[in-house]
Formats: structure tokens, sequence, C-alpha cells
């Protein structure tokens, strides 16, 4: 085996507190509500948002993210499973959560809270855009350390071998797509302040629109060099991350190119 690939096997827990373990997934996924909630204030700060529905906001993206991401995973990764055994959906310890579920959740999530506070869902939604791809850096680094959503076997020098899986040279999808996301992250951060501070504004939706097509597209290049995640896709042309992502990216066109509306 060429020294030259890298051997992966750390401890997914990051500390422990008597019986209670920590992991780095955890923690991972907690970051980004925590870096988002600062964000947001600011954009609420310097757009006059009324900042008492901040933490209303927060509640709501947290909840609607967790329960889309669970029950997507369970409706489109192992809907047989969970119809067998329906209380296993409550068991999120046991991991399961699908991206594409929280994006349904968080867009139903903020249809909720617009209705509830009479705040601009599309102005919420499109600045909520432009930290998703912060998202996507942190729970893909959790995948990381957890040694899962890897890639199919390959030769390239910077191949990690995933110790608790097996001992074959594998791409590091995980990165691949954390990388993937941070830069959109950047990107759109970038052109959000640039924008503001020339005083220009975004036609509404536009924003989720450029998010949807950049993070699906990636997705569905980088799932050609993952592993199927389940058992059924061992013979699909496109697995079901691709397939469900589809349908995301038909909706970022969508949404760049109609015509202006009232938010």
């Amino acid at each position: 085996m060429p020294l030259q690939y890298i051997h992966w096997n750390p401890d997914p827990v990051a500390f422990s507190l008597g019986f209670i373990h920590v992991r780095w997934y955890g923690l991972l996924f907690a970051l980004p509500f925590a870096v988002g909630y600062y964000l947001m204030r600011e954009m609420f700060r310097r757009e006059n948002q009324p900042m008492q529905h901040l933490d209303t906001l927060l509640t709501y993206v947290v909840v609607s993210t967790v329960v889309g991401a669970r029950l997507g995973h369970c409706l489109f990764y192992e809907p047989d499973v969970y119809l067998a055994e329906p209380l296993r959906i409550l068991k999120i310890w046991e991991g399961g959560l699908a991206s594409h579920g929280a994006g349904i959740g968080v867009i139903i999530g903020i249809l909720l809270f617009s209705r509830h506070t009479k705040i601009s869902f599309w102005w919420v939604i499109d600045r909520l855009a432009i930290l998703v791809g912060l998202a996507g850096l942190t729970i893909r680094t959790g995948n990381l350390f957890n040694s899962e959503i890897y890639g199919k076997p390959t030769d390239v020098p910077w191949a990690f071998i995933f110790e608790r899986v097996d001992n074959i040279p594998r791409h590091p999808t995980q990165i691949y797509e954390a990388i993937a996301y941070f830069s959109i992250f950047l990107w759109m951060y970038g052109l959000y302040r640039k924008r503001k501070h020339a005083g220009e504004t975004f036609r509404p939706g536009w924003l989720l629109g450029m998010l949807l097509i950049l993070v699906f597209t990636l997705r569905v290049l980088i799932e050609f060099l993952k592993e199927p995640q389940v058992g059924f896709e061992q013979h699909m042309v496109l697995n079901m991350g691709q397939l469900l992502s589809i349908p995301f990216i038909l909706a970022g066109i969508y949404l760049m190119t109609r015509k202006a509306r009232v938010a």
C-alpha cells in the first residue's frame, strides 16, 4: 500500500462528561446555527428588520432543519425500515439525516415564521441561503470525523484509507463537498456585502435560486465519486441524492429567471 495515502481513523467522540459522549458531528452540526445567528443579526440590523424576531427565527430554523433532515432520510433512503418500525424515526441518535429533507423542512419553517411575524418570506429565505454553504462545510466535516459518506476506490495521491471501513484508498468526498460549499458561502456572502455597500438590492428569490443551482449541481457531480449509501442505489444510473437534486436545480433556474414580483 503506497505510503502517500492518508490513513484516517479519528475518534468520533470529541469529549465525554461522565456517561455523556459529545461527538464531533454534533458539535459541527450545531456550529453553523451559532455562526449563522451572529451573521443574521448583522443582516437584521443592517436592513432594519425587527430584532425581537431573531430568536424566534433561530428556533424555527433549528427545528425545521432537524425534523426535515430526519424525515427526509427516512422517506427517501430507508422507507421500508421506518414504515415497519415507525418509532425508530424518533431515534435520531442512530444517525440518518438528509440534506434534501432539511432544505424542504427549512422552506416550510420559514413560511410559518413569515406568517407568524409578517416579515417577508423572500427576505428571510434569501439571507438564509447565503449561510447554507457554511452549514455544508461543517456537516461534511462531521461526516469526515464519522468516516461516513466516503468516496469510491481511487489511486489519487490524496486518497484516504478509512480504517473503520476497510483498507482501500478512497476519494475523500466529504472534503470535496466541504470545500465546494464553503467556497459558495464565501462567494455569496461577499456578493451580498458588495451589493449592500453599493446600495443595490436583489430580486426576491434570486439568492435562493443561485444557491440551489450551485449547491445541487455540485452535489450531482460529486455524487459520481461516492459509494452508494443504501443497497438499492447499487444498480442506479443516478443515485437518490442526484435524483433528488434535479428538482432543486430546476427550481433554482426558475427563481433566477422569473420576472420580478412583489416580495
